[in-house]
């Protein structure tokens, strides 16, 4: 059972014991990433995570490294479009340890100018990695463009130009702005004492301020363009990135969304993998997956083929998609497809860093936890009827986006409509 408890400053924490289990997992997640940047500052929060890790007032980056070492801890950090989260798994005896030198991380690092500048080379180096994907860069410019000008487009790690003139006094800004109480959340997991752990965290987290009057909570919505863009690499295989206007993870359809994506290409046995690569042998990668966010979201689907294939690759995906559209999913689909969900939930289920991060990342999104019982059941009441008006409303193949990241000097995309 889970329990929300605030912290003076307004806090929330979100804990759930379970006694069986040796370990526990503690997250804390602020609830700012690229999305609450804007065209002078792109990047930012993706920065500040890197520098929580170079050095505080009592512990530099090594004694941070070497201390989470010792208890044979696990730590670690991301920064997403919506949030930044900062977390470590150890064994319940440690986890005093782990918190404290988090909550250290937090509430005392320096933002020193010589590691600042040391660690923009680092990211510039990512930015570079990730530019050197081709998975992730076709991924990356498709929602740049679909979402133009708006910061839920924007690179999470940032470019390189704004990058470099990012200074210490707007990563002291940023976080005086969001990281404050009512903008963090706190999830542990695991065997602990909580009423020792909730004590323990108001000691550590409590000083932080509870609110800031710069949060601007009024950002528009965006709003979904429909492009075509491409990036010439002189690669072998070309990486194909389709994206259709899709659904928000608040809303209730994301249960049919999940049935949909597992039957159309989120699994092995699905109709785009079996179809074009089991059977046609056409890709090497195809799959489909879902991109949701507080406002707005996508439904992607990704594959990598010869620059040769293109045309037939995508005319045989929208033709699968017709298929769907028109005949609906089987009744045998359906009910394995719930079976493989229900049990990638229970399985997902039985770690404490899973349940950390289900239970923290519910509630910042959702304002409660969302029991496993209750996701379970609503994946067991999407109907077959429901799964085709969701494809028919949301696959809207004259609207779809496509990007293209590979050899692309002699693709035409004309006859999908561009």
């Amino acid at each position: 059972m889970t329990n929300i408890n605030q912290l003076s400053n307004r806090i929330t924490v979100i804990t759930e014991v379970l006694p069986y289990l040796k370990s526990a997992s503690f997250g804390v997640w602020v609830k700012a990433g690229s999305a609450n940047e804007n065209e002078n500052n792109n990047g930012i929060a993706h920065i500040i995570e890197h520098m929580l890790f170079k050095g505080t007032k009592t512990r530099d980056a090594k004694q941070i490294a070497d201390e989470m070492a010792k208890i044979g801890g696990n730590m670690n950090a991301f920064t997403s479009k919506e949030c930044t989260s900062y977390y470590a798994t150890t064994l319940s005896e440690h986890l005093p340890i782990a918190i404290d030198i988090i909550a250290d991380m937090l509430n005392n690092s320096l933002i020193d100018e010589k590691a600042l500048k040391k660690e923009k080379g680092v990211i510039l180096e990512e930015i570079d990695m990730y530019d050197d994907s081709p998975e992730d860069l076709v991924h990356e410019m498709l929602q740049q463009r679909v979402w133009k000008d708006h910061p839920l487009g924007y690179m999470i790690s940032g470019t390189k130009k704004i990058v470099r003139r990012v200074t210490r006094e707007q990563i002291l800004d940023f976080m005086d702005t969001f990281y404050v109480g009512e903008n963090i959340f706190i999830s542990v997991a695991g065997n602990f004492n909580e009423k020792d752990i909730l004590k323990l965290l108001e000691d550590k987290f409590g000083m932080i301020k509870a609110k800031s009057t710069k949060i601007n909570q009024s950002l528009r919505e965006p709003e979904y363009h429909r492009v075509l863009c491409n990036r010439d690499k002189d690669i072998e295989q070309l990486h194909c990135n389709i994206a259709f206007n899709c659904i928000s993870y608040l809303s209730q359809e994301r249960y049919i969304l999940s049935v949909l994506n597992s039957i159309l290409g989120g699994s092995i046995n699905s109709r785009l993998f079996q179809k074009i690569r089991e059977n046609s042998g056409l890709t090497y990668s195809i799959y489909s997956y879902g991109s949701s966010y507080r406002n707005t979201g996508l439904f992607h689907i990704y594959a990598a083929m010869n620059p040769m294939q293109l045309s037939t690759v995508v005319r045989k995906i929208y033709m699968i998609i017709k298929e769907l559209k028109k005949k609906g999913v089987t009744s045998d689909e359906l009910s394995m497809t719930k079976e493989q969900i229900k049990t990638e939930l229970i399985l997902g289920s039985e770690s404490t860093k899973s349940r950390m991060n289900s239970n923290g990342k519910s509630f910042m999104n959702r304002g409660r936890v969302v029991p496993l019982e209750e996701h379970i059941a609503n994946i067991d009441n999407v109907k077959l009827s429901d799964v085709k008006e969701f494809a028919n409303q949301y696959l809207d193949l004259s609207n779809a986006s496509i990007s293209l990241v590979g050899n692309i000097k002699e693709v035409s995309l004309k006859e999908f409509g561009f």
